[in-house]
């Protein structure tokens, strides 16, 4: 990615300190928490609803890694807490608050941080959690945003990314590959010219704006033996569901976007970038045969989209083939940190 002035670096006043960022932009975020004593103290403080588990996940997002430097700040801060509600999301649990290390490269302008709070009022109001803690530092490095969020479960009904048996059935939410072709809209303006305004519009704010599935918790806790969100790729995140079981996933099962599928009818490449591409944060949902009906039955009840992706098989490897059974090599399997180029 080439280098690109922040819109941290644009014309306008200047936060002074540490506590007039705080208290006049980030301490709003703590109403309804009255544990986060206005982010005056050093420690927050949660007491848990009776016969509940507390959940805890951490996901930090980094520009040049996650996202843009010249990115809205609206949607980065979005970004940020999205991304490990999603985790939540999987576990069948509900955010309840989230602590927030802020790392910046210099002082922000008071419109990029109004921006960016505003951003995380509008995220936590729809995913039904407060800011509650945390710490702002400066930094040489890039802008790094780390949030730790902590959800709520009832006792004994956490859902782990393993427990799925030969068998049982793999599900999908909404659908796959949208944000990965969404980041290539967003950075180059002349990718896909056959897609239409809206159609590239819908891709990017996939990227921007993901939608953690928290609505399917409840029928993750009654009918799932394990699930995860997809970060860092379709296939890569099917294999650690999958775990020593295998699957043969038919490619047209995948549940495409309009959009997607007017990019992959353009181009057959884009099937790659749908597979390995990453950062949908949708659901990938194991459930035992005699649960099938009544899981769908509950996703429609809340308004989520599944489909099935087949049956998870001992007998077999994890396997993609196309309409005629004849199986597609891969050469990206996935997102991985530590062999990566930026967005």
């Amino acid at each position: 990615m080439p280098p690109a002035p922040s819109k941290m670096s644009a014309s306008g006043n200047r936060i002074a300190n540490e506590t007039d960022l705080i208290q006049t932009y980030l301490a709003p975020l703590t109403r309804g928490a009255p544990g986060a004593f206005e982010l005056r103290d050093d420690a927050a403080l949660i007491a848990p609803e009776p016969e509940t588990d507390l959940v805890f996940t951490s996901d930090p997002i980094i520009a040049g890694v996650h996202f843009f430097p010249t990115d809205n700040p609206a949607d980065i801060a979005w970004k940020a807490l999205a991304v490990n509600a999603s985790d939540l999301a999987a576990k069948g649990a509900k955010p309840i608050a989230y602590m927030l290390n802020l790392a910046l490269p210099e002082p922000p302008t008071r419109e990029w941080i109004s921006n960016f709070a505003n951003g995380l009022h509008a995220a936590q109001d729809r995913f039904g959690c407060h800011l509650i803690g945390g710490d702002t530092d400066m930094t040489p490095g890039p802008l790094s945003i780390g949030v730790t969020i902590i959800g709520a479960v009832p006792t004994g009904k956490f859902v782990r990314r393993q427990g799925a048996a030969s068998g049982d059935h793999v599900f999908v939410t909404g659908t796959v590959g949208d944000s990965a072709l969404g980041l290539r809209v967003h950075a180059d303006p002349a990718a896909f010219p056959h897609l239409t305004a809206d159609e590239r519009a819908f891709l990017e704010d996939r990227y921007l704006r993901p939608t953690p599935r928290l609505a399917l918790g409840e029928a993750l806790r009654a009918h799932a033996s394990a699930a995860l969100d997809i970060s860092d790729g379709l296939m890569k995140d099917l294999a650690r569901l999958a775990g020593s079981l295998g699957l043969r996933l038919d490619f047209d099962l995948i549940p495409l976007s309009k959009a997607a599928a007017s990019a992959r009818a353009h181009d057959p490449a884009v099937a790659e970038t749908i597979l390995g591409g990453g950062d949908d944060y949708e659901l990938l949902v194991a459930v035992p045969p005699a649960a099938i009906a009544d899981f769908r039955n509950a996703a429609q009840a809340a308004g989520i989209a599944v489909s099935d992706l087949g049956a998870l098989d001992a007998n077999i490897s994890l396997q993609i083939v196309d309409a005629d059974g004849t199986p597609i090599a891969i050469e990206r399997f996935g997102y991985d940190h530590f062999s990566r180029s930026a967005p």
